[in-house]
């Protein structure tokens, strides 16, 4: 999970395990939690049938990004994380990774302008962002074309699932292809960021044309 910060504002990030509960927070705000597990899968399955050089915005748990990376097509992968701690967390609980899996340290806001151009076959999008700047349409107008930039021919972009059924407003101008998986999903009871704690979630896979 990545969220744009400074030092002077770095919230603070911890593993919380109660009652079978797995949570990621980030802020005292739960940023992942190991309940999607099966989506999470579902959506780097996905990923994974559109190449084989793959980027990912945001670590959280590392529940996708080892699935990604230990697909037999997979030859690459990169994640981008915002913050040390949650890599050390990941690294903690996982001291081998598959050899094709690097973490790098970054702002995705900064770092997607730096990506070579037709660079990767697919890129996982799971940060936790603050709303406002979910709502920022100026920052997602220029940020996009560089996703797509970045995109070969062909490649998808795959953000977090949504458990509402609409198109994610921020993507949909820039892609033209765009595909939408239904899987069932049952949350935590506790869990605050989901519409309800079971019933369906939606994939959305935009490809580049």
């Amino acid at each position: 999970m990545e969220t744009p910060t400074t030092e002077q504002t770095k919230p603070a990030i911890e593993l919380i395990e109660t009652d079978g509960e797995v949570t990621l927070s980030i802020g005292g705000e739960q940023a992942m939690q190991a309940w999607e597990r099966d989506l999470m899968w579902a959506s780097a399955d996905l990923l994974c049938q559109h190449g084989h050089d793959f980027y990912e915005v945001g670590l959280g748990l590392g529940l996708s990004a080892l699935r990604i990376a230990r697909n037999p097509a997979t030859r690459s992968h990169t994640v981008l994380e915002l913050f040390d701690e949650v890599e050390e967390l990941f690294r903690a609980r996982h001291p081998e990774l598959p050899g094709n899996l690097t973490i790098e340290r970054g702002d995705f806001f900064q770092r997607i302008a730096e990506l070579p151009s037709e660079s990767i076959d697919g890129m996982f999008f799971d940060p936790a962002l603050d709303m406002e700047v979910w709502k920022d349409a100026d920052l997602w107008a220029r940020t996009m074309p560089e996703v797509v930039r970045v995109l070969r021919p062909g490649g998808v972009f795959i953000p977090f699932f949504s458990t509402k059924p609409e198109l994610r407003w921020q993507y949909l101008p820039h892609f033209r292809t765009i595909r939408v998986h239904r899987h069932a999903y049952t949350a935590y009871d506790t869990t605050e960021y989901t519409y309800g704690t079971s019933g369906d979630a939606y994939i959305q896979c935009f490809q580049k044309d």
